[in-house]
């Protein structure tokens, strides 16, 4: 009986093990810009790498649908990963085919946002207007408040 169990709980332990359920696995979100000019983020508070928060309104709180198909829109955008309120999006660049990754995460009545470049320097701004693209189309579809 007791070879029996050795195997059951190995299986329970790697099989219960490998969802992710609300966690954010291998996110970057959290964490600050390096000192590049080629990311931004809610939660940086460091002038040139600081975005403006994004307030949920009561249809935002209630709609996640709704806001990852807004950001699938953004341009080049493709779904890497996602959990339970957060959403890991690539985008590739038309010309160049550069890879950037958009990181969404719900936190209480507000996304916390992270767009940064995979390599190079400097981004030419395109991070910043990301999402502030995204941030517009959320605006649009009620789910952000307007902070003007």
């Amino acid at each position: 009986m007791v070879r029996f169990r050795s195997p059951l709980i190995l299986f329970a332990l790697l099989t219960g093990c490998s969802d992710r359920g609300t966690d954010v696995w291998m996110s970057q979100i959290a964490l600050p810009c390096g000192d590049k000019p080629n990311c931004v983020s809610t939660l940086d508070k460091r002038e040139d790498f600081t975005l403006s928060p994004f307030v949920l309104t009561p249809k935002g709180m209630d709609d996640w649908a709704a806001i990852k198909q807004a950001a699938l829109t953004l341009p080049g955008a493709q779904l890497a990963d996602q959990a339970t309120h957060y959403l890991h999006i690539e985008a590739t660049s038309k010309v160049f085919r550069f890879v950037d990754d958009l990181e969404i995460a719900q936190t209480g009545n507000h996304l916390d946002v992270r767009s940064a470049s995979r390599i190079g320097y400097y981004d030419f701004g395109v991070n910043r207007k990301r999402a502030e693209m995204l941030r517009e189309r959320l605006i649009q579809d009620g789910l952000i408040k307007n902070n003007n």
